[in-house]
């Protein structure tokens, strides 16, 4: 029993360090700044968030650490409303972009290894 903890946490572990990788933060926040949202709570936009990474105004390497420390705490998510055709309207949650590119490493990393295991399903 200790033993499949043991290997449970080393798992959990290494995926973490997939979603954290130099790389994959690289694509994740290329993937976010290409698709030019909104800002969220704080009204940083992509192209914001871009300028403050060239210009060395946000540590990565801090909220990398804050993550692995379980102590990284998302922010509020910004609520706009969107029209509908029948008049009324929808709710819409738009992230802050340091979130968006945290979600989205996690996406670039867990996705393949779950559309692998529904493909199989699919098969049989």
């Amino acid at each position: 029993m200790i033993n499949v903890e043991i290997r449970r946490k080393e798992r959990s572990r290494k995926l973490l360090e997939r979603v954290l990788s130099g790389e994959n933060i690289a694509d994740a926040m290329a993937k976010v700044i290409g698709n030019k949202g909104a800002g969220g709570i704080d009204k940083v936009s992509a192209q914001d968030f871009k300028d403050a990474m060239e210009n060395k105004e946000i540590n990565f390497e801090e909220i990398k650490m804050q993550i692995r420390n379980r102590r990284y705490k998302p922010s509020p998510v910004r609520r706009v409303y969107i029209p509908k055709e029948n008049g009324d309207r929808r709710g819409l949650g738009i992230p802050t972009v340091i979130d968006r590119v945290i979600q989205q490493s996690i996406v670039q990393v867990l996705s393949p290894i779950y559309e692998e295991k529904f493909f199989l399903l699919d098969y049989f």
